[in-house]
């Protein structure tokens, strides 16, 4: 996809999963490098990883920018995310890490929906719930940066509800992350 990035968000600490979500197995990568490899297939042309150091250290996912969130924050990782993009691109898909049932189709579906539009924000929708990926055009990016601090990505949607096309998904996968054991066994794939 043409001058749109993404940025995947997995500086958690995996507090609720017990141990790091990123690095579990999934089929025949892990739980990140499925998000990695969906967004290849999609033909996202650049992508970054905002992540803490603990998790880059154990990465070995090449052509992948990758900037370091210590603190884990999904807000402050994607202003660090967005201070990245390369200068040409329009706009950014937000990711997170921990959804590698994301599927391709839904990532063109966004990405395909704002190239014909241009609206300044693209979601996902399944059965009247937003999920992810979705699509930040860059002119709403200064208005992620001015974000206080507790604020959430859901806080910054609901402020520009107005601007959101909804793009309707026919996949639950838009609603499904990772966050504990059971997620992960139900989601799971089996090898």
């Amino acid at each position: 996809m043409k001058n749109i990035s993404a940025i995947v968000l997995a500086a958690g600490r995996s507090t609720r999963m017990g141990a790091q979500k990123m690095l579990m197995s999934w089929g025949d990568t892990t739980v990140l490098g499925r998000v990695i490899a969906t967004l290849r297939s999609a033909e996202v042309e650049e992508i970054i990883l905002v992540t803490n150091s603990k998790i880059a250290g154990e990465l070995t996912i090449d052509e992948v920018k990758i900037e370091i969130n210590e603190e884990g924050a999904m807000l402050e990782s994607l202003k660090a995310g967005l201070s990245a993009v390369k200068p040409s691109a329009e706009a950014v898909l937000i990711c997170l890490g921990d959804q590698p049932q994301m599927e391709e189709g839904s990532v063109r579906s966004v990405s395909e929906a704002f190239l014909k539009s241009r609206a300044n924000l693209v979601v996902p929708s399944y059965n009247m719930r937003r999920g992810h990926p979705w699509l930040a055009a860059r002119v709403m990016w200064a208005e992620i940066k001015a974000l206080e601090s507790g604020k959430t990505l859901r806080d910054f949607l609901n402020l520009y509800a107005s601007e959101i096309e909804y793009v309707k998904v026919a996949s639950p996968a838009i609603l499904q992350d990772l966050d504990t054991p059971e997620d992960y066994l139900k989601y799971k794939p089996s090898v």
